[in-house]
């Protein structure tokens, strides 16, 4: 019962620090509120972040190893942050502010906050039940105008898990794959709230998730609707498309327009505020979609699960496009066939932006473990890329195509302080993240079993016994 009581104790005294972040009362805003439909009166941030850092105090990490997420390593470093933001990354002169938790790093790693760019979470949560799946409305082929957001359950229990055991500070949860257009995604913050306001990383921007290849012609084909081919698909997604464009037309023009969200979804896309993150598996389908972006002026972000993305390297990169991959996931169905391991390393030896990214509840946990098998791969065929590049994979590179780099993803003074404190080195099977702070917080402590994040749904019923 003590140990339940703990964890009781702890789930109360994050609700009570939260009660203030719940729907009321925050100026943070999206960059998509920014885009043209507010000039014809409509407001395009109606659920605006309600996060708050939760309180920590002046920390400094000394005689660690330090990645910086950008290609930097530093040996015997100190890393020092306060006031809920990084102050110095730096060698062992490094200053150390009065009063400052002090904690030796010695034999351990340092890395910013791991970031998944490619997550489910609390809208397929665990259970993996039907009456928990929301995350595909697989109703029609384009539904730009459903919000992942308003499927996420805060209180899945994988978010605890992928911050104790993945070191996961930020993720992106997005809509699932049986759409064209499956709607928009929403960029988290891994902190325990009430809602999913609460953890809403201010000032990220909306994505789009797309998708292309065998989901969408396999899900409405079945039904003997259009698409039922590959050719289909980009048909409804072309027809979409210069619908959008049309629509943004009248509102650059001033003209009144009939409200339709999904129209402002994409106008978001076309006005640049709104990011879009595309399921694709074939090389050839991406040069086409980067073809039908350049045809209706907007830009593709980042394709996600990309197995074929060493075919055309030089394009993504030439394109300013991520590739976020696994490390060896191949073969579960035709269009991932052609996959090899060695994917994550020829991306990154041409240049191109690579990121390691889960799409599972268990892998998320794994990201660090995911890229040293596609670091290794590499090295097999003789591709050199340093341990200091590949930490980029899960960090700095994922907060790039999220546009959240400026904010968090390296260990850059003035940054948010998202750091995760392993017990050896990130790349090797045999460690694990120590200690994890999101905002200068700590949030996660192996040592402290105060500090292990419980969702409410695992504390479960209370026996008969229990209630007072």
């Amino acid at each position: 019962m003590s140990g339940l009581t703990g964890r009781m104790a702890l789930a109360l005294a994050s609700a009570s620090l939260m009660a203030g972040c719940a729907t009321t009362g925050s100026s943070n805003s999206s960059p998509a509120a920014s885009s043209k439909p507010k000039a014809a009166g409509f407001n395009t941030n109606p659920y605006p972040s309600t996060y708050h850092a939760y309180p920590g105090g002046p920390t400094a990490i000394t005689n660690v190893t330090l990645y910086d997420g950008e290609g930097g390593r530093i040996d015997r470093g100190t890393l020092v942050f306060a006031d809920g933001k990084l102050v110095a990354a730096g060698d062992a002169t490094t200053a150390i502010p009065d009063g400052a938790q002090v904690i030796d790093g010695s034999g351990k790693y340092a890395t910013p906050g791991v970031i998944d760019i490619h997550s489910h979470l609390g809208v397929y949560p665990s259970p993996g039940v039907d009456a928990n799946s929301d995350g595909n409305e697989a109703t029609d082929p384009t539904t730009p105008e459903v919000w992942a957001e308003h499927s996420v359950w805060p209180q899945d229990p994988g978010f605890s898990r992928a911050l104790a055991n993945g070191g996961i500070t930020s993720l992106q949860i997005l809509p699932g794959s049986a759409n064209l257009m499956g709607g928009r995604s929403v960029v988290l913050k891994n902190v325990a709230s009430r809602t999913v306001q609460g953890m809403k990383f201010p000032g990220a921007p909306y994505g789009l998730k797309m998708a292309c290849g065998e989901n969408p012609k396999r899900v409405y084909g079945s039904r003997g609707r259009m698409p039922s081919t590959r050719m289909g698909n980009f048909a409804v997604n072309r027809e979409t498309w210069a619908k959008a464009v049309e629509y943004k037309k009248k509102l650059d023009s001033g003209k009144e327009v009939s409200r339709d969200l999904a129209m402002e979804t994409l106008v978001g896309v076309l006005s640049g505020d709104i990011l879009v993150q595309n399921h694709c598996y074939r090389a050839d389908e991406m040069a086409l979609v980067m073809d039908m972006a350049k045809e209706f002026g907007y830009h593709v972000t980042a394709f996600h699960h990309a197995v074929e993305a060493y075919k055309i390297a030089d394009l993504l990169r030439d394109n300013n496009v991520c590739a976020a991959v696994w490390a060896d996931w191949w073969g579960f169905k035709m269009e991932a066939y052609d996959a090899i391991p060695e994917n994550a390393a020829l991306l990154q030896n041409a240049g191109a932006c690579v990121i390691i990214h889960s799409d599972d509840e268990n892998q998320i946990q794994r990201l660090n473990q995911e890229a040293a098998k596609a670091l290794a791969d590499g090295r097999r065929m003789g591709i050199e890329i340093s341990d200091a590049t590949a930490i980029g994979w899960f960090t700095y590179n994922p907060a790039k195509a999220l546009g959240i780099a400026d904010k968090t993803g390296s260990l850059k003074p003035g940054k948010m302080a998202d750091v995760v404190l392993w017990n050896g080195n990130p790349l090797s099977v045999y460690s694990r993240p120590e200690k994890v702070w999101i905002d200068g917080a700590l949030m996660y402590d192996a040592d402290d079993p105060a500090r292990h994040p419980v969702s409410d749904f695992e504390l479960g019923q209370p026996g008969e016994g229990d209630v007072k």
